[in-house]
């Protein structure tokens, strides 16, 4: 018996995405193809509707464009991070500058797509974001590190140096897998099919590597030498202990 694919989409989970884009010929065909794949959209299209948008609803995701009229989408996402949302933020942009991609994620971007892109691997994406394994429920030890740092995976956060950093949910995932495989060696590929969870790893992409850059300069006691996340050269990561 073959199942009508309309009816296999509406027996998926239904997300409320929130997509935040000035194009409007993108926006559209962004919404379309998320609803297609079968969740729920809401639009904006400046920064500054963006952010009362997405204080004033629930969303699972938010699609953020970073080059917006009004505030930038970096600027919305820093403060829905300093709000302590934590949904989810797939960010987009034009910019092919690495130092840029590591502000967006140092802000709290959980993933990001380089303009121009399929809608279908932005919905691959998206779904992404979605399978990912949540935190164990039952929240871990705080982790005492060197440098008198510790880290409580439970609520993402770093205390150093008499303040409290907050991890993204994407850098508690890296940090919790790192830690889960502290007895060999990570490769980028384990990182992008477990973490990710992307379907292939072979996608060109410097995500990872600019994740452990953030990932080093919250936990590492000196992250220009860092010790903790040790790079294994042509192979990955290793957790020091």
């Amino acid at each position: 018996m073959t199942t009508d694919p309309n009816t296999q989409a509406s027996q998926k989970a239904t997300r409320k995405i929130l997509v935040v884009e000035d194009e409007e010929a993108l926006a559209l065909g962004i919404r379309d193809a998320i609803e297609h794949a079968g969740h729920t959209v809401s639009m904006a299209h400046d920064g500054d509707a963006a952010l009362e948008i997405a204080q004033a609803g629930s969303f699972d995701l938010i699609v953020l464009d970073l080059m917006l009229p009004g505030q930038s989408g970096l600027d919305v996402l820093r403060k829905l991070r300093a709000n302590q949302h934590t949904v989810r933020v797939l960010v987009l942009t034009a910019l092919a500058d690495e130092e840029d991609l590591i502000r967006g994620f140092e802000a709290g971007a959980d993933d990001y797509m380089k303009k121009p892109f399929s809608p279908r691997e932005l919905v691959a994406r998206i779904e992404a974001q979605f399978r990912r394994d949540k935190l164990e429920s039952a929240p871990p030890a705080m982790l005492e590190l060197p440098g008198d740092i510790k880290v409580d995976l439970a609520r993402l956060e770093v205390h150093r140096d008499g303040t409290t950093i907050p991890l993204t949910p994407r850098e508690g995932d890296i940090l919790s897998y790192l830690i889960e495989h502290h007895d060999r060696v990570v490769t980028r590929e384990d990182l992008l099919l477990d973490v990710w969870h992307y379907q292939s790893a072979n996608v060109e992409t410097r995500t990872v590597d600019i994740h452990i850059v953030g990932l080093r300069r919250k936990v590492e006691p000196e992250p220009s030498k860092p010790t903790l996340i040790q790079t294994v050269r042509g192979k990955g990561y290793r957790w020091y202990s």
